[in-house]
């Protein structure tokens, strides 16, 4: 895949002239793995350096981050559903949420991931008060964090953050609300935010293909496909970025997520930027921007903007300068 865009992509700019052009890669979800991927095929195999790169709603694009560290990455996410659900407590509803989310981050790398980090031999009156803060923190039980032996996963935090009002909250969207058939379980019936969707996203490709696109056919457009299983064996595309980075002066990498994101959220993406250059050498081009919206955060109209903005800054900023040498 990887190797057959970096083909296309040379075409692209040979045929149009486009060689002396600054260029950028953006994917967003699975999309994300392809142009981390891609910006080091483009330099090992073209000879085409990029000078930047932007990640949307990542993935591990083959960063690891199991066990403990996957649990802890959680919680600042469950901040930010709980508190668009005002399900937090009043003292914590009332703080804007980058505030917030700033404390729930820090208390998750220096109290709550070690705390997980200890398992089954944590002893038990740490174990109470880490439990206790991390209710605090995400709008549950203390007995339902407890009993998950503090490591609560994506689809109970669905089901039950909102339990007591018969409602569930989305995956990509937390801000979306499912009706389940029974208040009871561990996980909601169905992904509250797609079946919104589409309604929307349905009808719009299909006039798009057969009346701006004029391609008329009776084969049906698969707004879903079958995909399973993933296959991400040998997947470093995140170590072929870095490489590509350390290799170019001039590449510079942005990522942008939605706080409400439950499937790609936004603290794993955070934890992704920090790990990508283990040196620190190349911290000064690597940069995130979250935003109070989901997987796609463009259809907030605010971040619409404000996401479209932060990728004008980006390409403006990561421009060289006129005569800029490509070194060190």
């Amino acid at each position: 895949d990887v190797k057959y865009l970096a083909e296309w992509v040379n075409t692209f700019v040979s045929r149009n002239n486009r060689w002396r052009s600054p260029k950028y890669l953006i994917g967003e979800s699975y999309g994300t793995t392809r142009v981390a991927g891609l910006a080091k095929e483009l330099q090992e195999r073209q000879w085409m350096y990029v000078n930047g790169v932007i990640l949307v709603s990542p993935t591990d694009i083959g960063i690891k981050r199991d066990g403990p560290v996957k649990a802890a990455n959680r919680l600042p996410y469950f901040t930010a559903a709980a508190w668009y659900h005002k399900a937090l407590t009043p003292a914590l509803q009332q703080k804007p949420l980058d505030e917030l989310l700033a404390e729930v981050e820090s208390f998750t790398i220096s109290e709550y991931l070690p705390a997980l980090a200890k398992g089954g031999f944590i002893l038990a009156q740490e174990k109470q008060a880490i439990a206790e803060q991390v209710a605090t923190y995400s709008g549950l039980s203390v007995i339902a964090v407890i009993d998950n032996n503090l490591d609560v996963d994506n689809q109970f935090f669905w089901k039950e953050l909102l339990r007591d009002r018969k409602q569930t909250i989305g995956r990509l969207d937390s801000r979306y609300l499912g009706i389940d058939k029974k208040v009871v379980g561990s996980r909601p019936d169905y992904n509250a935010e797609l079946s919104s969707w589409l309604h929307s996203f349905t009808p719009a490709i299909n006039y798009y293909l057969r009346e701006e696109l004029n391609y008329k056919t009776d084969i049906k457009y698969n707004m879903f496909g079958n995909v399973h299983p993933w296959d991400r064996t040998g997947n470093n595309t995140g170590e072929g970025l870095r490489s590509a980075m350390a290799q170019n002066p001039y590449l510079q990498v942005m990522i942008q997520s939605g706080y409400f994101d439950g499937a790609t959220n936004y603290f794993d993406a955070k934890y992704t930027m920090w790990q990508l250059d283990p040196s620190g050498l190349m911290k000064d081009r690597l940069s995130f921007k979250g935003y109070e919206s989901g997987h796609m955060m463009y259809l907030r109209h605010e971040d619409l903007r404000d996401a479209n903005q932060d990728i004008r800054d980006f390409i403006k900023q990561s421009l060289p300068t006129k005569g800029q040498a490509a070194k060190y």
